[in-house]
């Protein structure tokens, strides 16, 4: 049975979270401006909840799951997990972010050990948080991802990427943690495994009474599993809400090129090429261009005159 947890709370809540790099100095005089990896993030997933968030390469994605894992600090802003603030909080009481929430990151290969042994990889959180009765836990986990507990003797390489992520997985879950974040799972995957993998994520989560964060450039992806979305552009987030509501009616333009671009079948058929729906929603959804100068100029003495 899984544990049962108080449902006051949310899971998660992020409020005016900024993240600001700055690049090497290229002069002596003056600092370089700073790059704003994320600009006034807000939002809040309640307990239990398949949460998304999407958006292209570099939006921000990758650098907001970092600062809701505690692996690195927000410029301005907080995250609450389950309550409580872990912004400014040492290394050593991130201890509690870490028994609470897990990652699973996007290529399996290079998130797990290849010297390590499949059992000793997953029993590394239990041992790093000092759970026993760790060779049981082992076993249960790994046929709870549908693998066998003989292969907890093998080693990375001998698993196919499918399966490598499957061992991801376990490992994640072993300190039976409330929260799991997902950082493009199945993006390193052969397509025909896929929705196995996301079957199989979401089945955990319901039988664990996880609150699921599942970060993807894919939307069908996240249509798949995800019960709320929101679209990040440039550091922000533009639109939030219901997953059908917002793939039904998307009310921001860059919402409604996200979901134009996504490739059908009846498009195939009929030929369309990528650069043919490039250019349609070129024209579709183009900002308005800025005057020339010489027309700014004549607005600026009309408005004199």
């Amino acid at each position: 049975m899984p544990e049962q947890r108080p449902k006051r709370t949310d899971a998660l809540r992020v409020t005016d979270i900024t993240r600001d790099y700055h690049r090497p100095r290229t002069s002596l005089r003056t600092p370089s401006p700073p790059v704003q990896a994320l600009r006034g993030v807000t939002f809040s997933v309640p307990r239990g909840q398949r949460f998304g968030i999407v958006g292209e390469s570099g939006c921000g994605k990758s650098t907001l799951l970092r600062i809701l894992a505690g692996l690195d600090k927000p410029t301005s802003g907080t995250v609450e997990v389950e309550g409580r603030d872990i912004t400014r909080l040492s290394e050593r009481r991130l201890r509690f972010v870490r028994e609470r929430l897990q990652l699973v990151f996007q290529d399996p290969m290079s998130s797990l050990d290849p010297r390590m042994r499949v059992a000793d990889t997953v029993a590394e959180p239990l041992v790093a948080q000092g759970i026993g009765d760790r060779k049981r836990r082992v076993a249960e986990l790994l046929e709870s991802v549908g693998l066998d507990a003989a292969a907890g003797r093998r080693y990375p390489h001998q698993f196919s990427g499918g399966q490598r992520q499957r061992i991801s997985l376990a490992r994640a879950l072993a300190p039976r943690p409330h929260i799991l974040v997902a950082d493009e799972p199945v993006s390193a995957l052969d397509v025909s495994v896929r929705a196995q993998v996301l079957n199989l994520v979401t089945d955990l989560v319901e039988e664990l009474d996880l609150t699921l964060v599942l970060v993807s450039h894919d939307l069908s992806v996240v249509r798949h599993v995800c019960e709320r979305v929101a679209v990040m552009r440039e550091g922000e987030i533009v639109e939030i809400g219901p997953t059908e509501q917002l793939y039904d009616n998307p009310q921001h333009p860059y919402t409604q090129r996200l979901i134009a671009a996504v490739p059908t079948l009846e498009k195939a058929l009929a030929g369309v090429t990528a650069a043919d729906l490039n250019q349609d929603l070129d024209q579709e959804y183009a900002e308005p261009p800025e005057p020339p100068e010489h027309a700014a100029h004549q607005q600026q003495e009309e408005y004199r005159a």
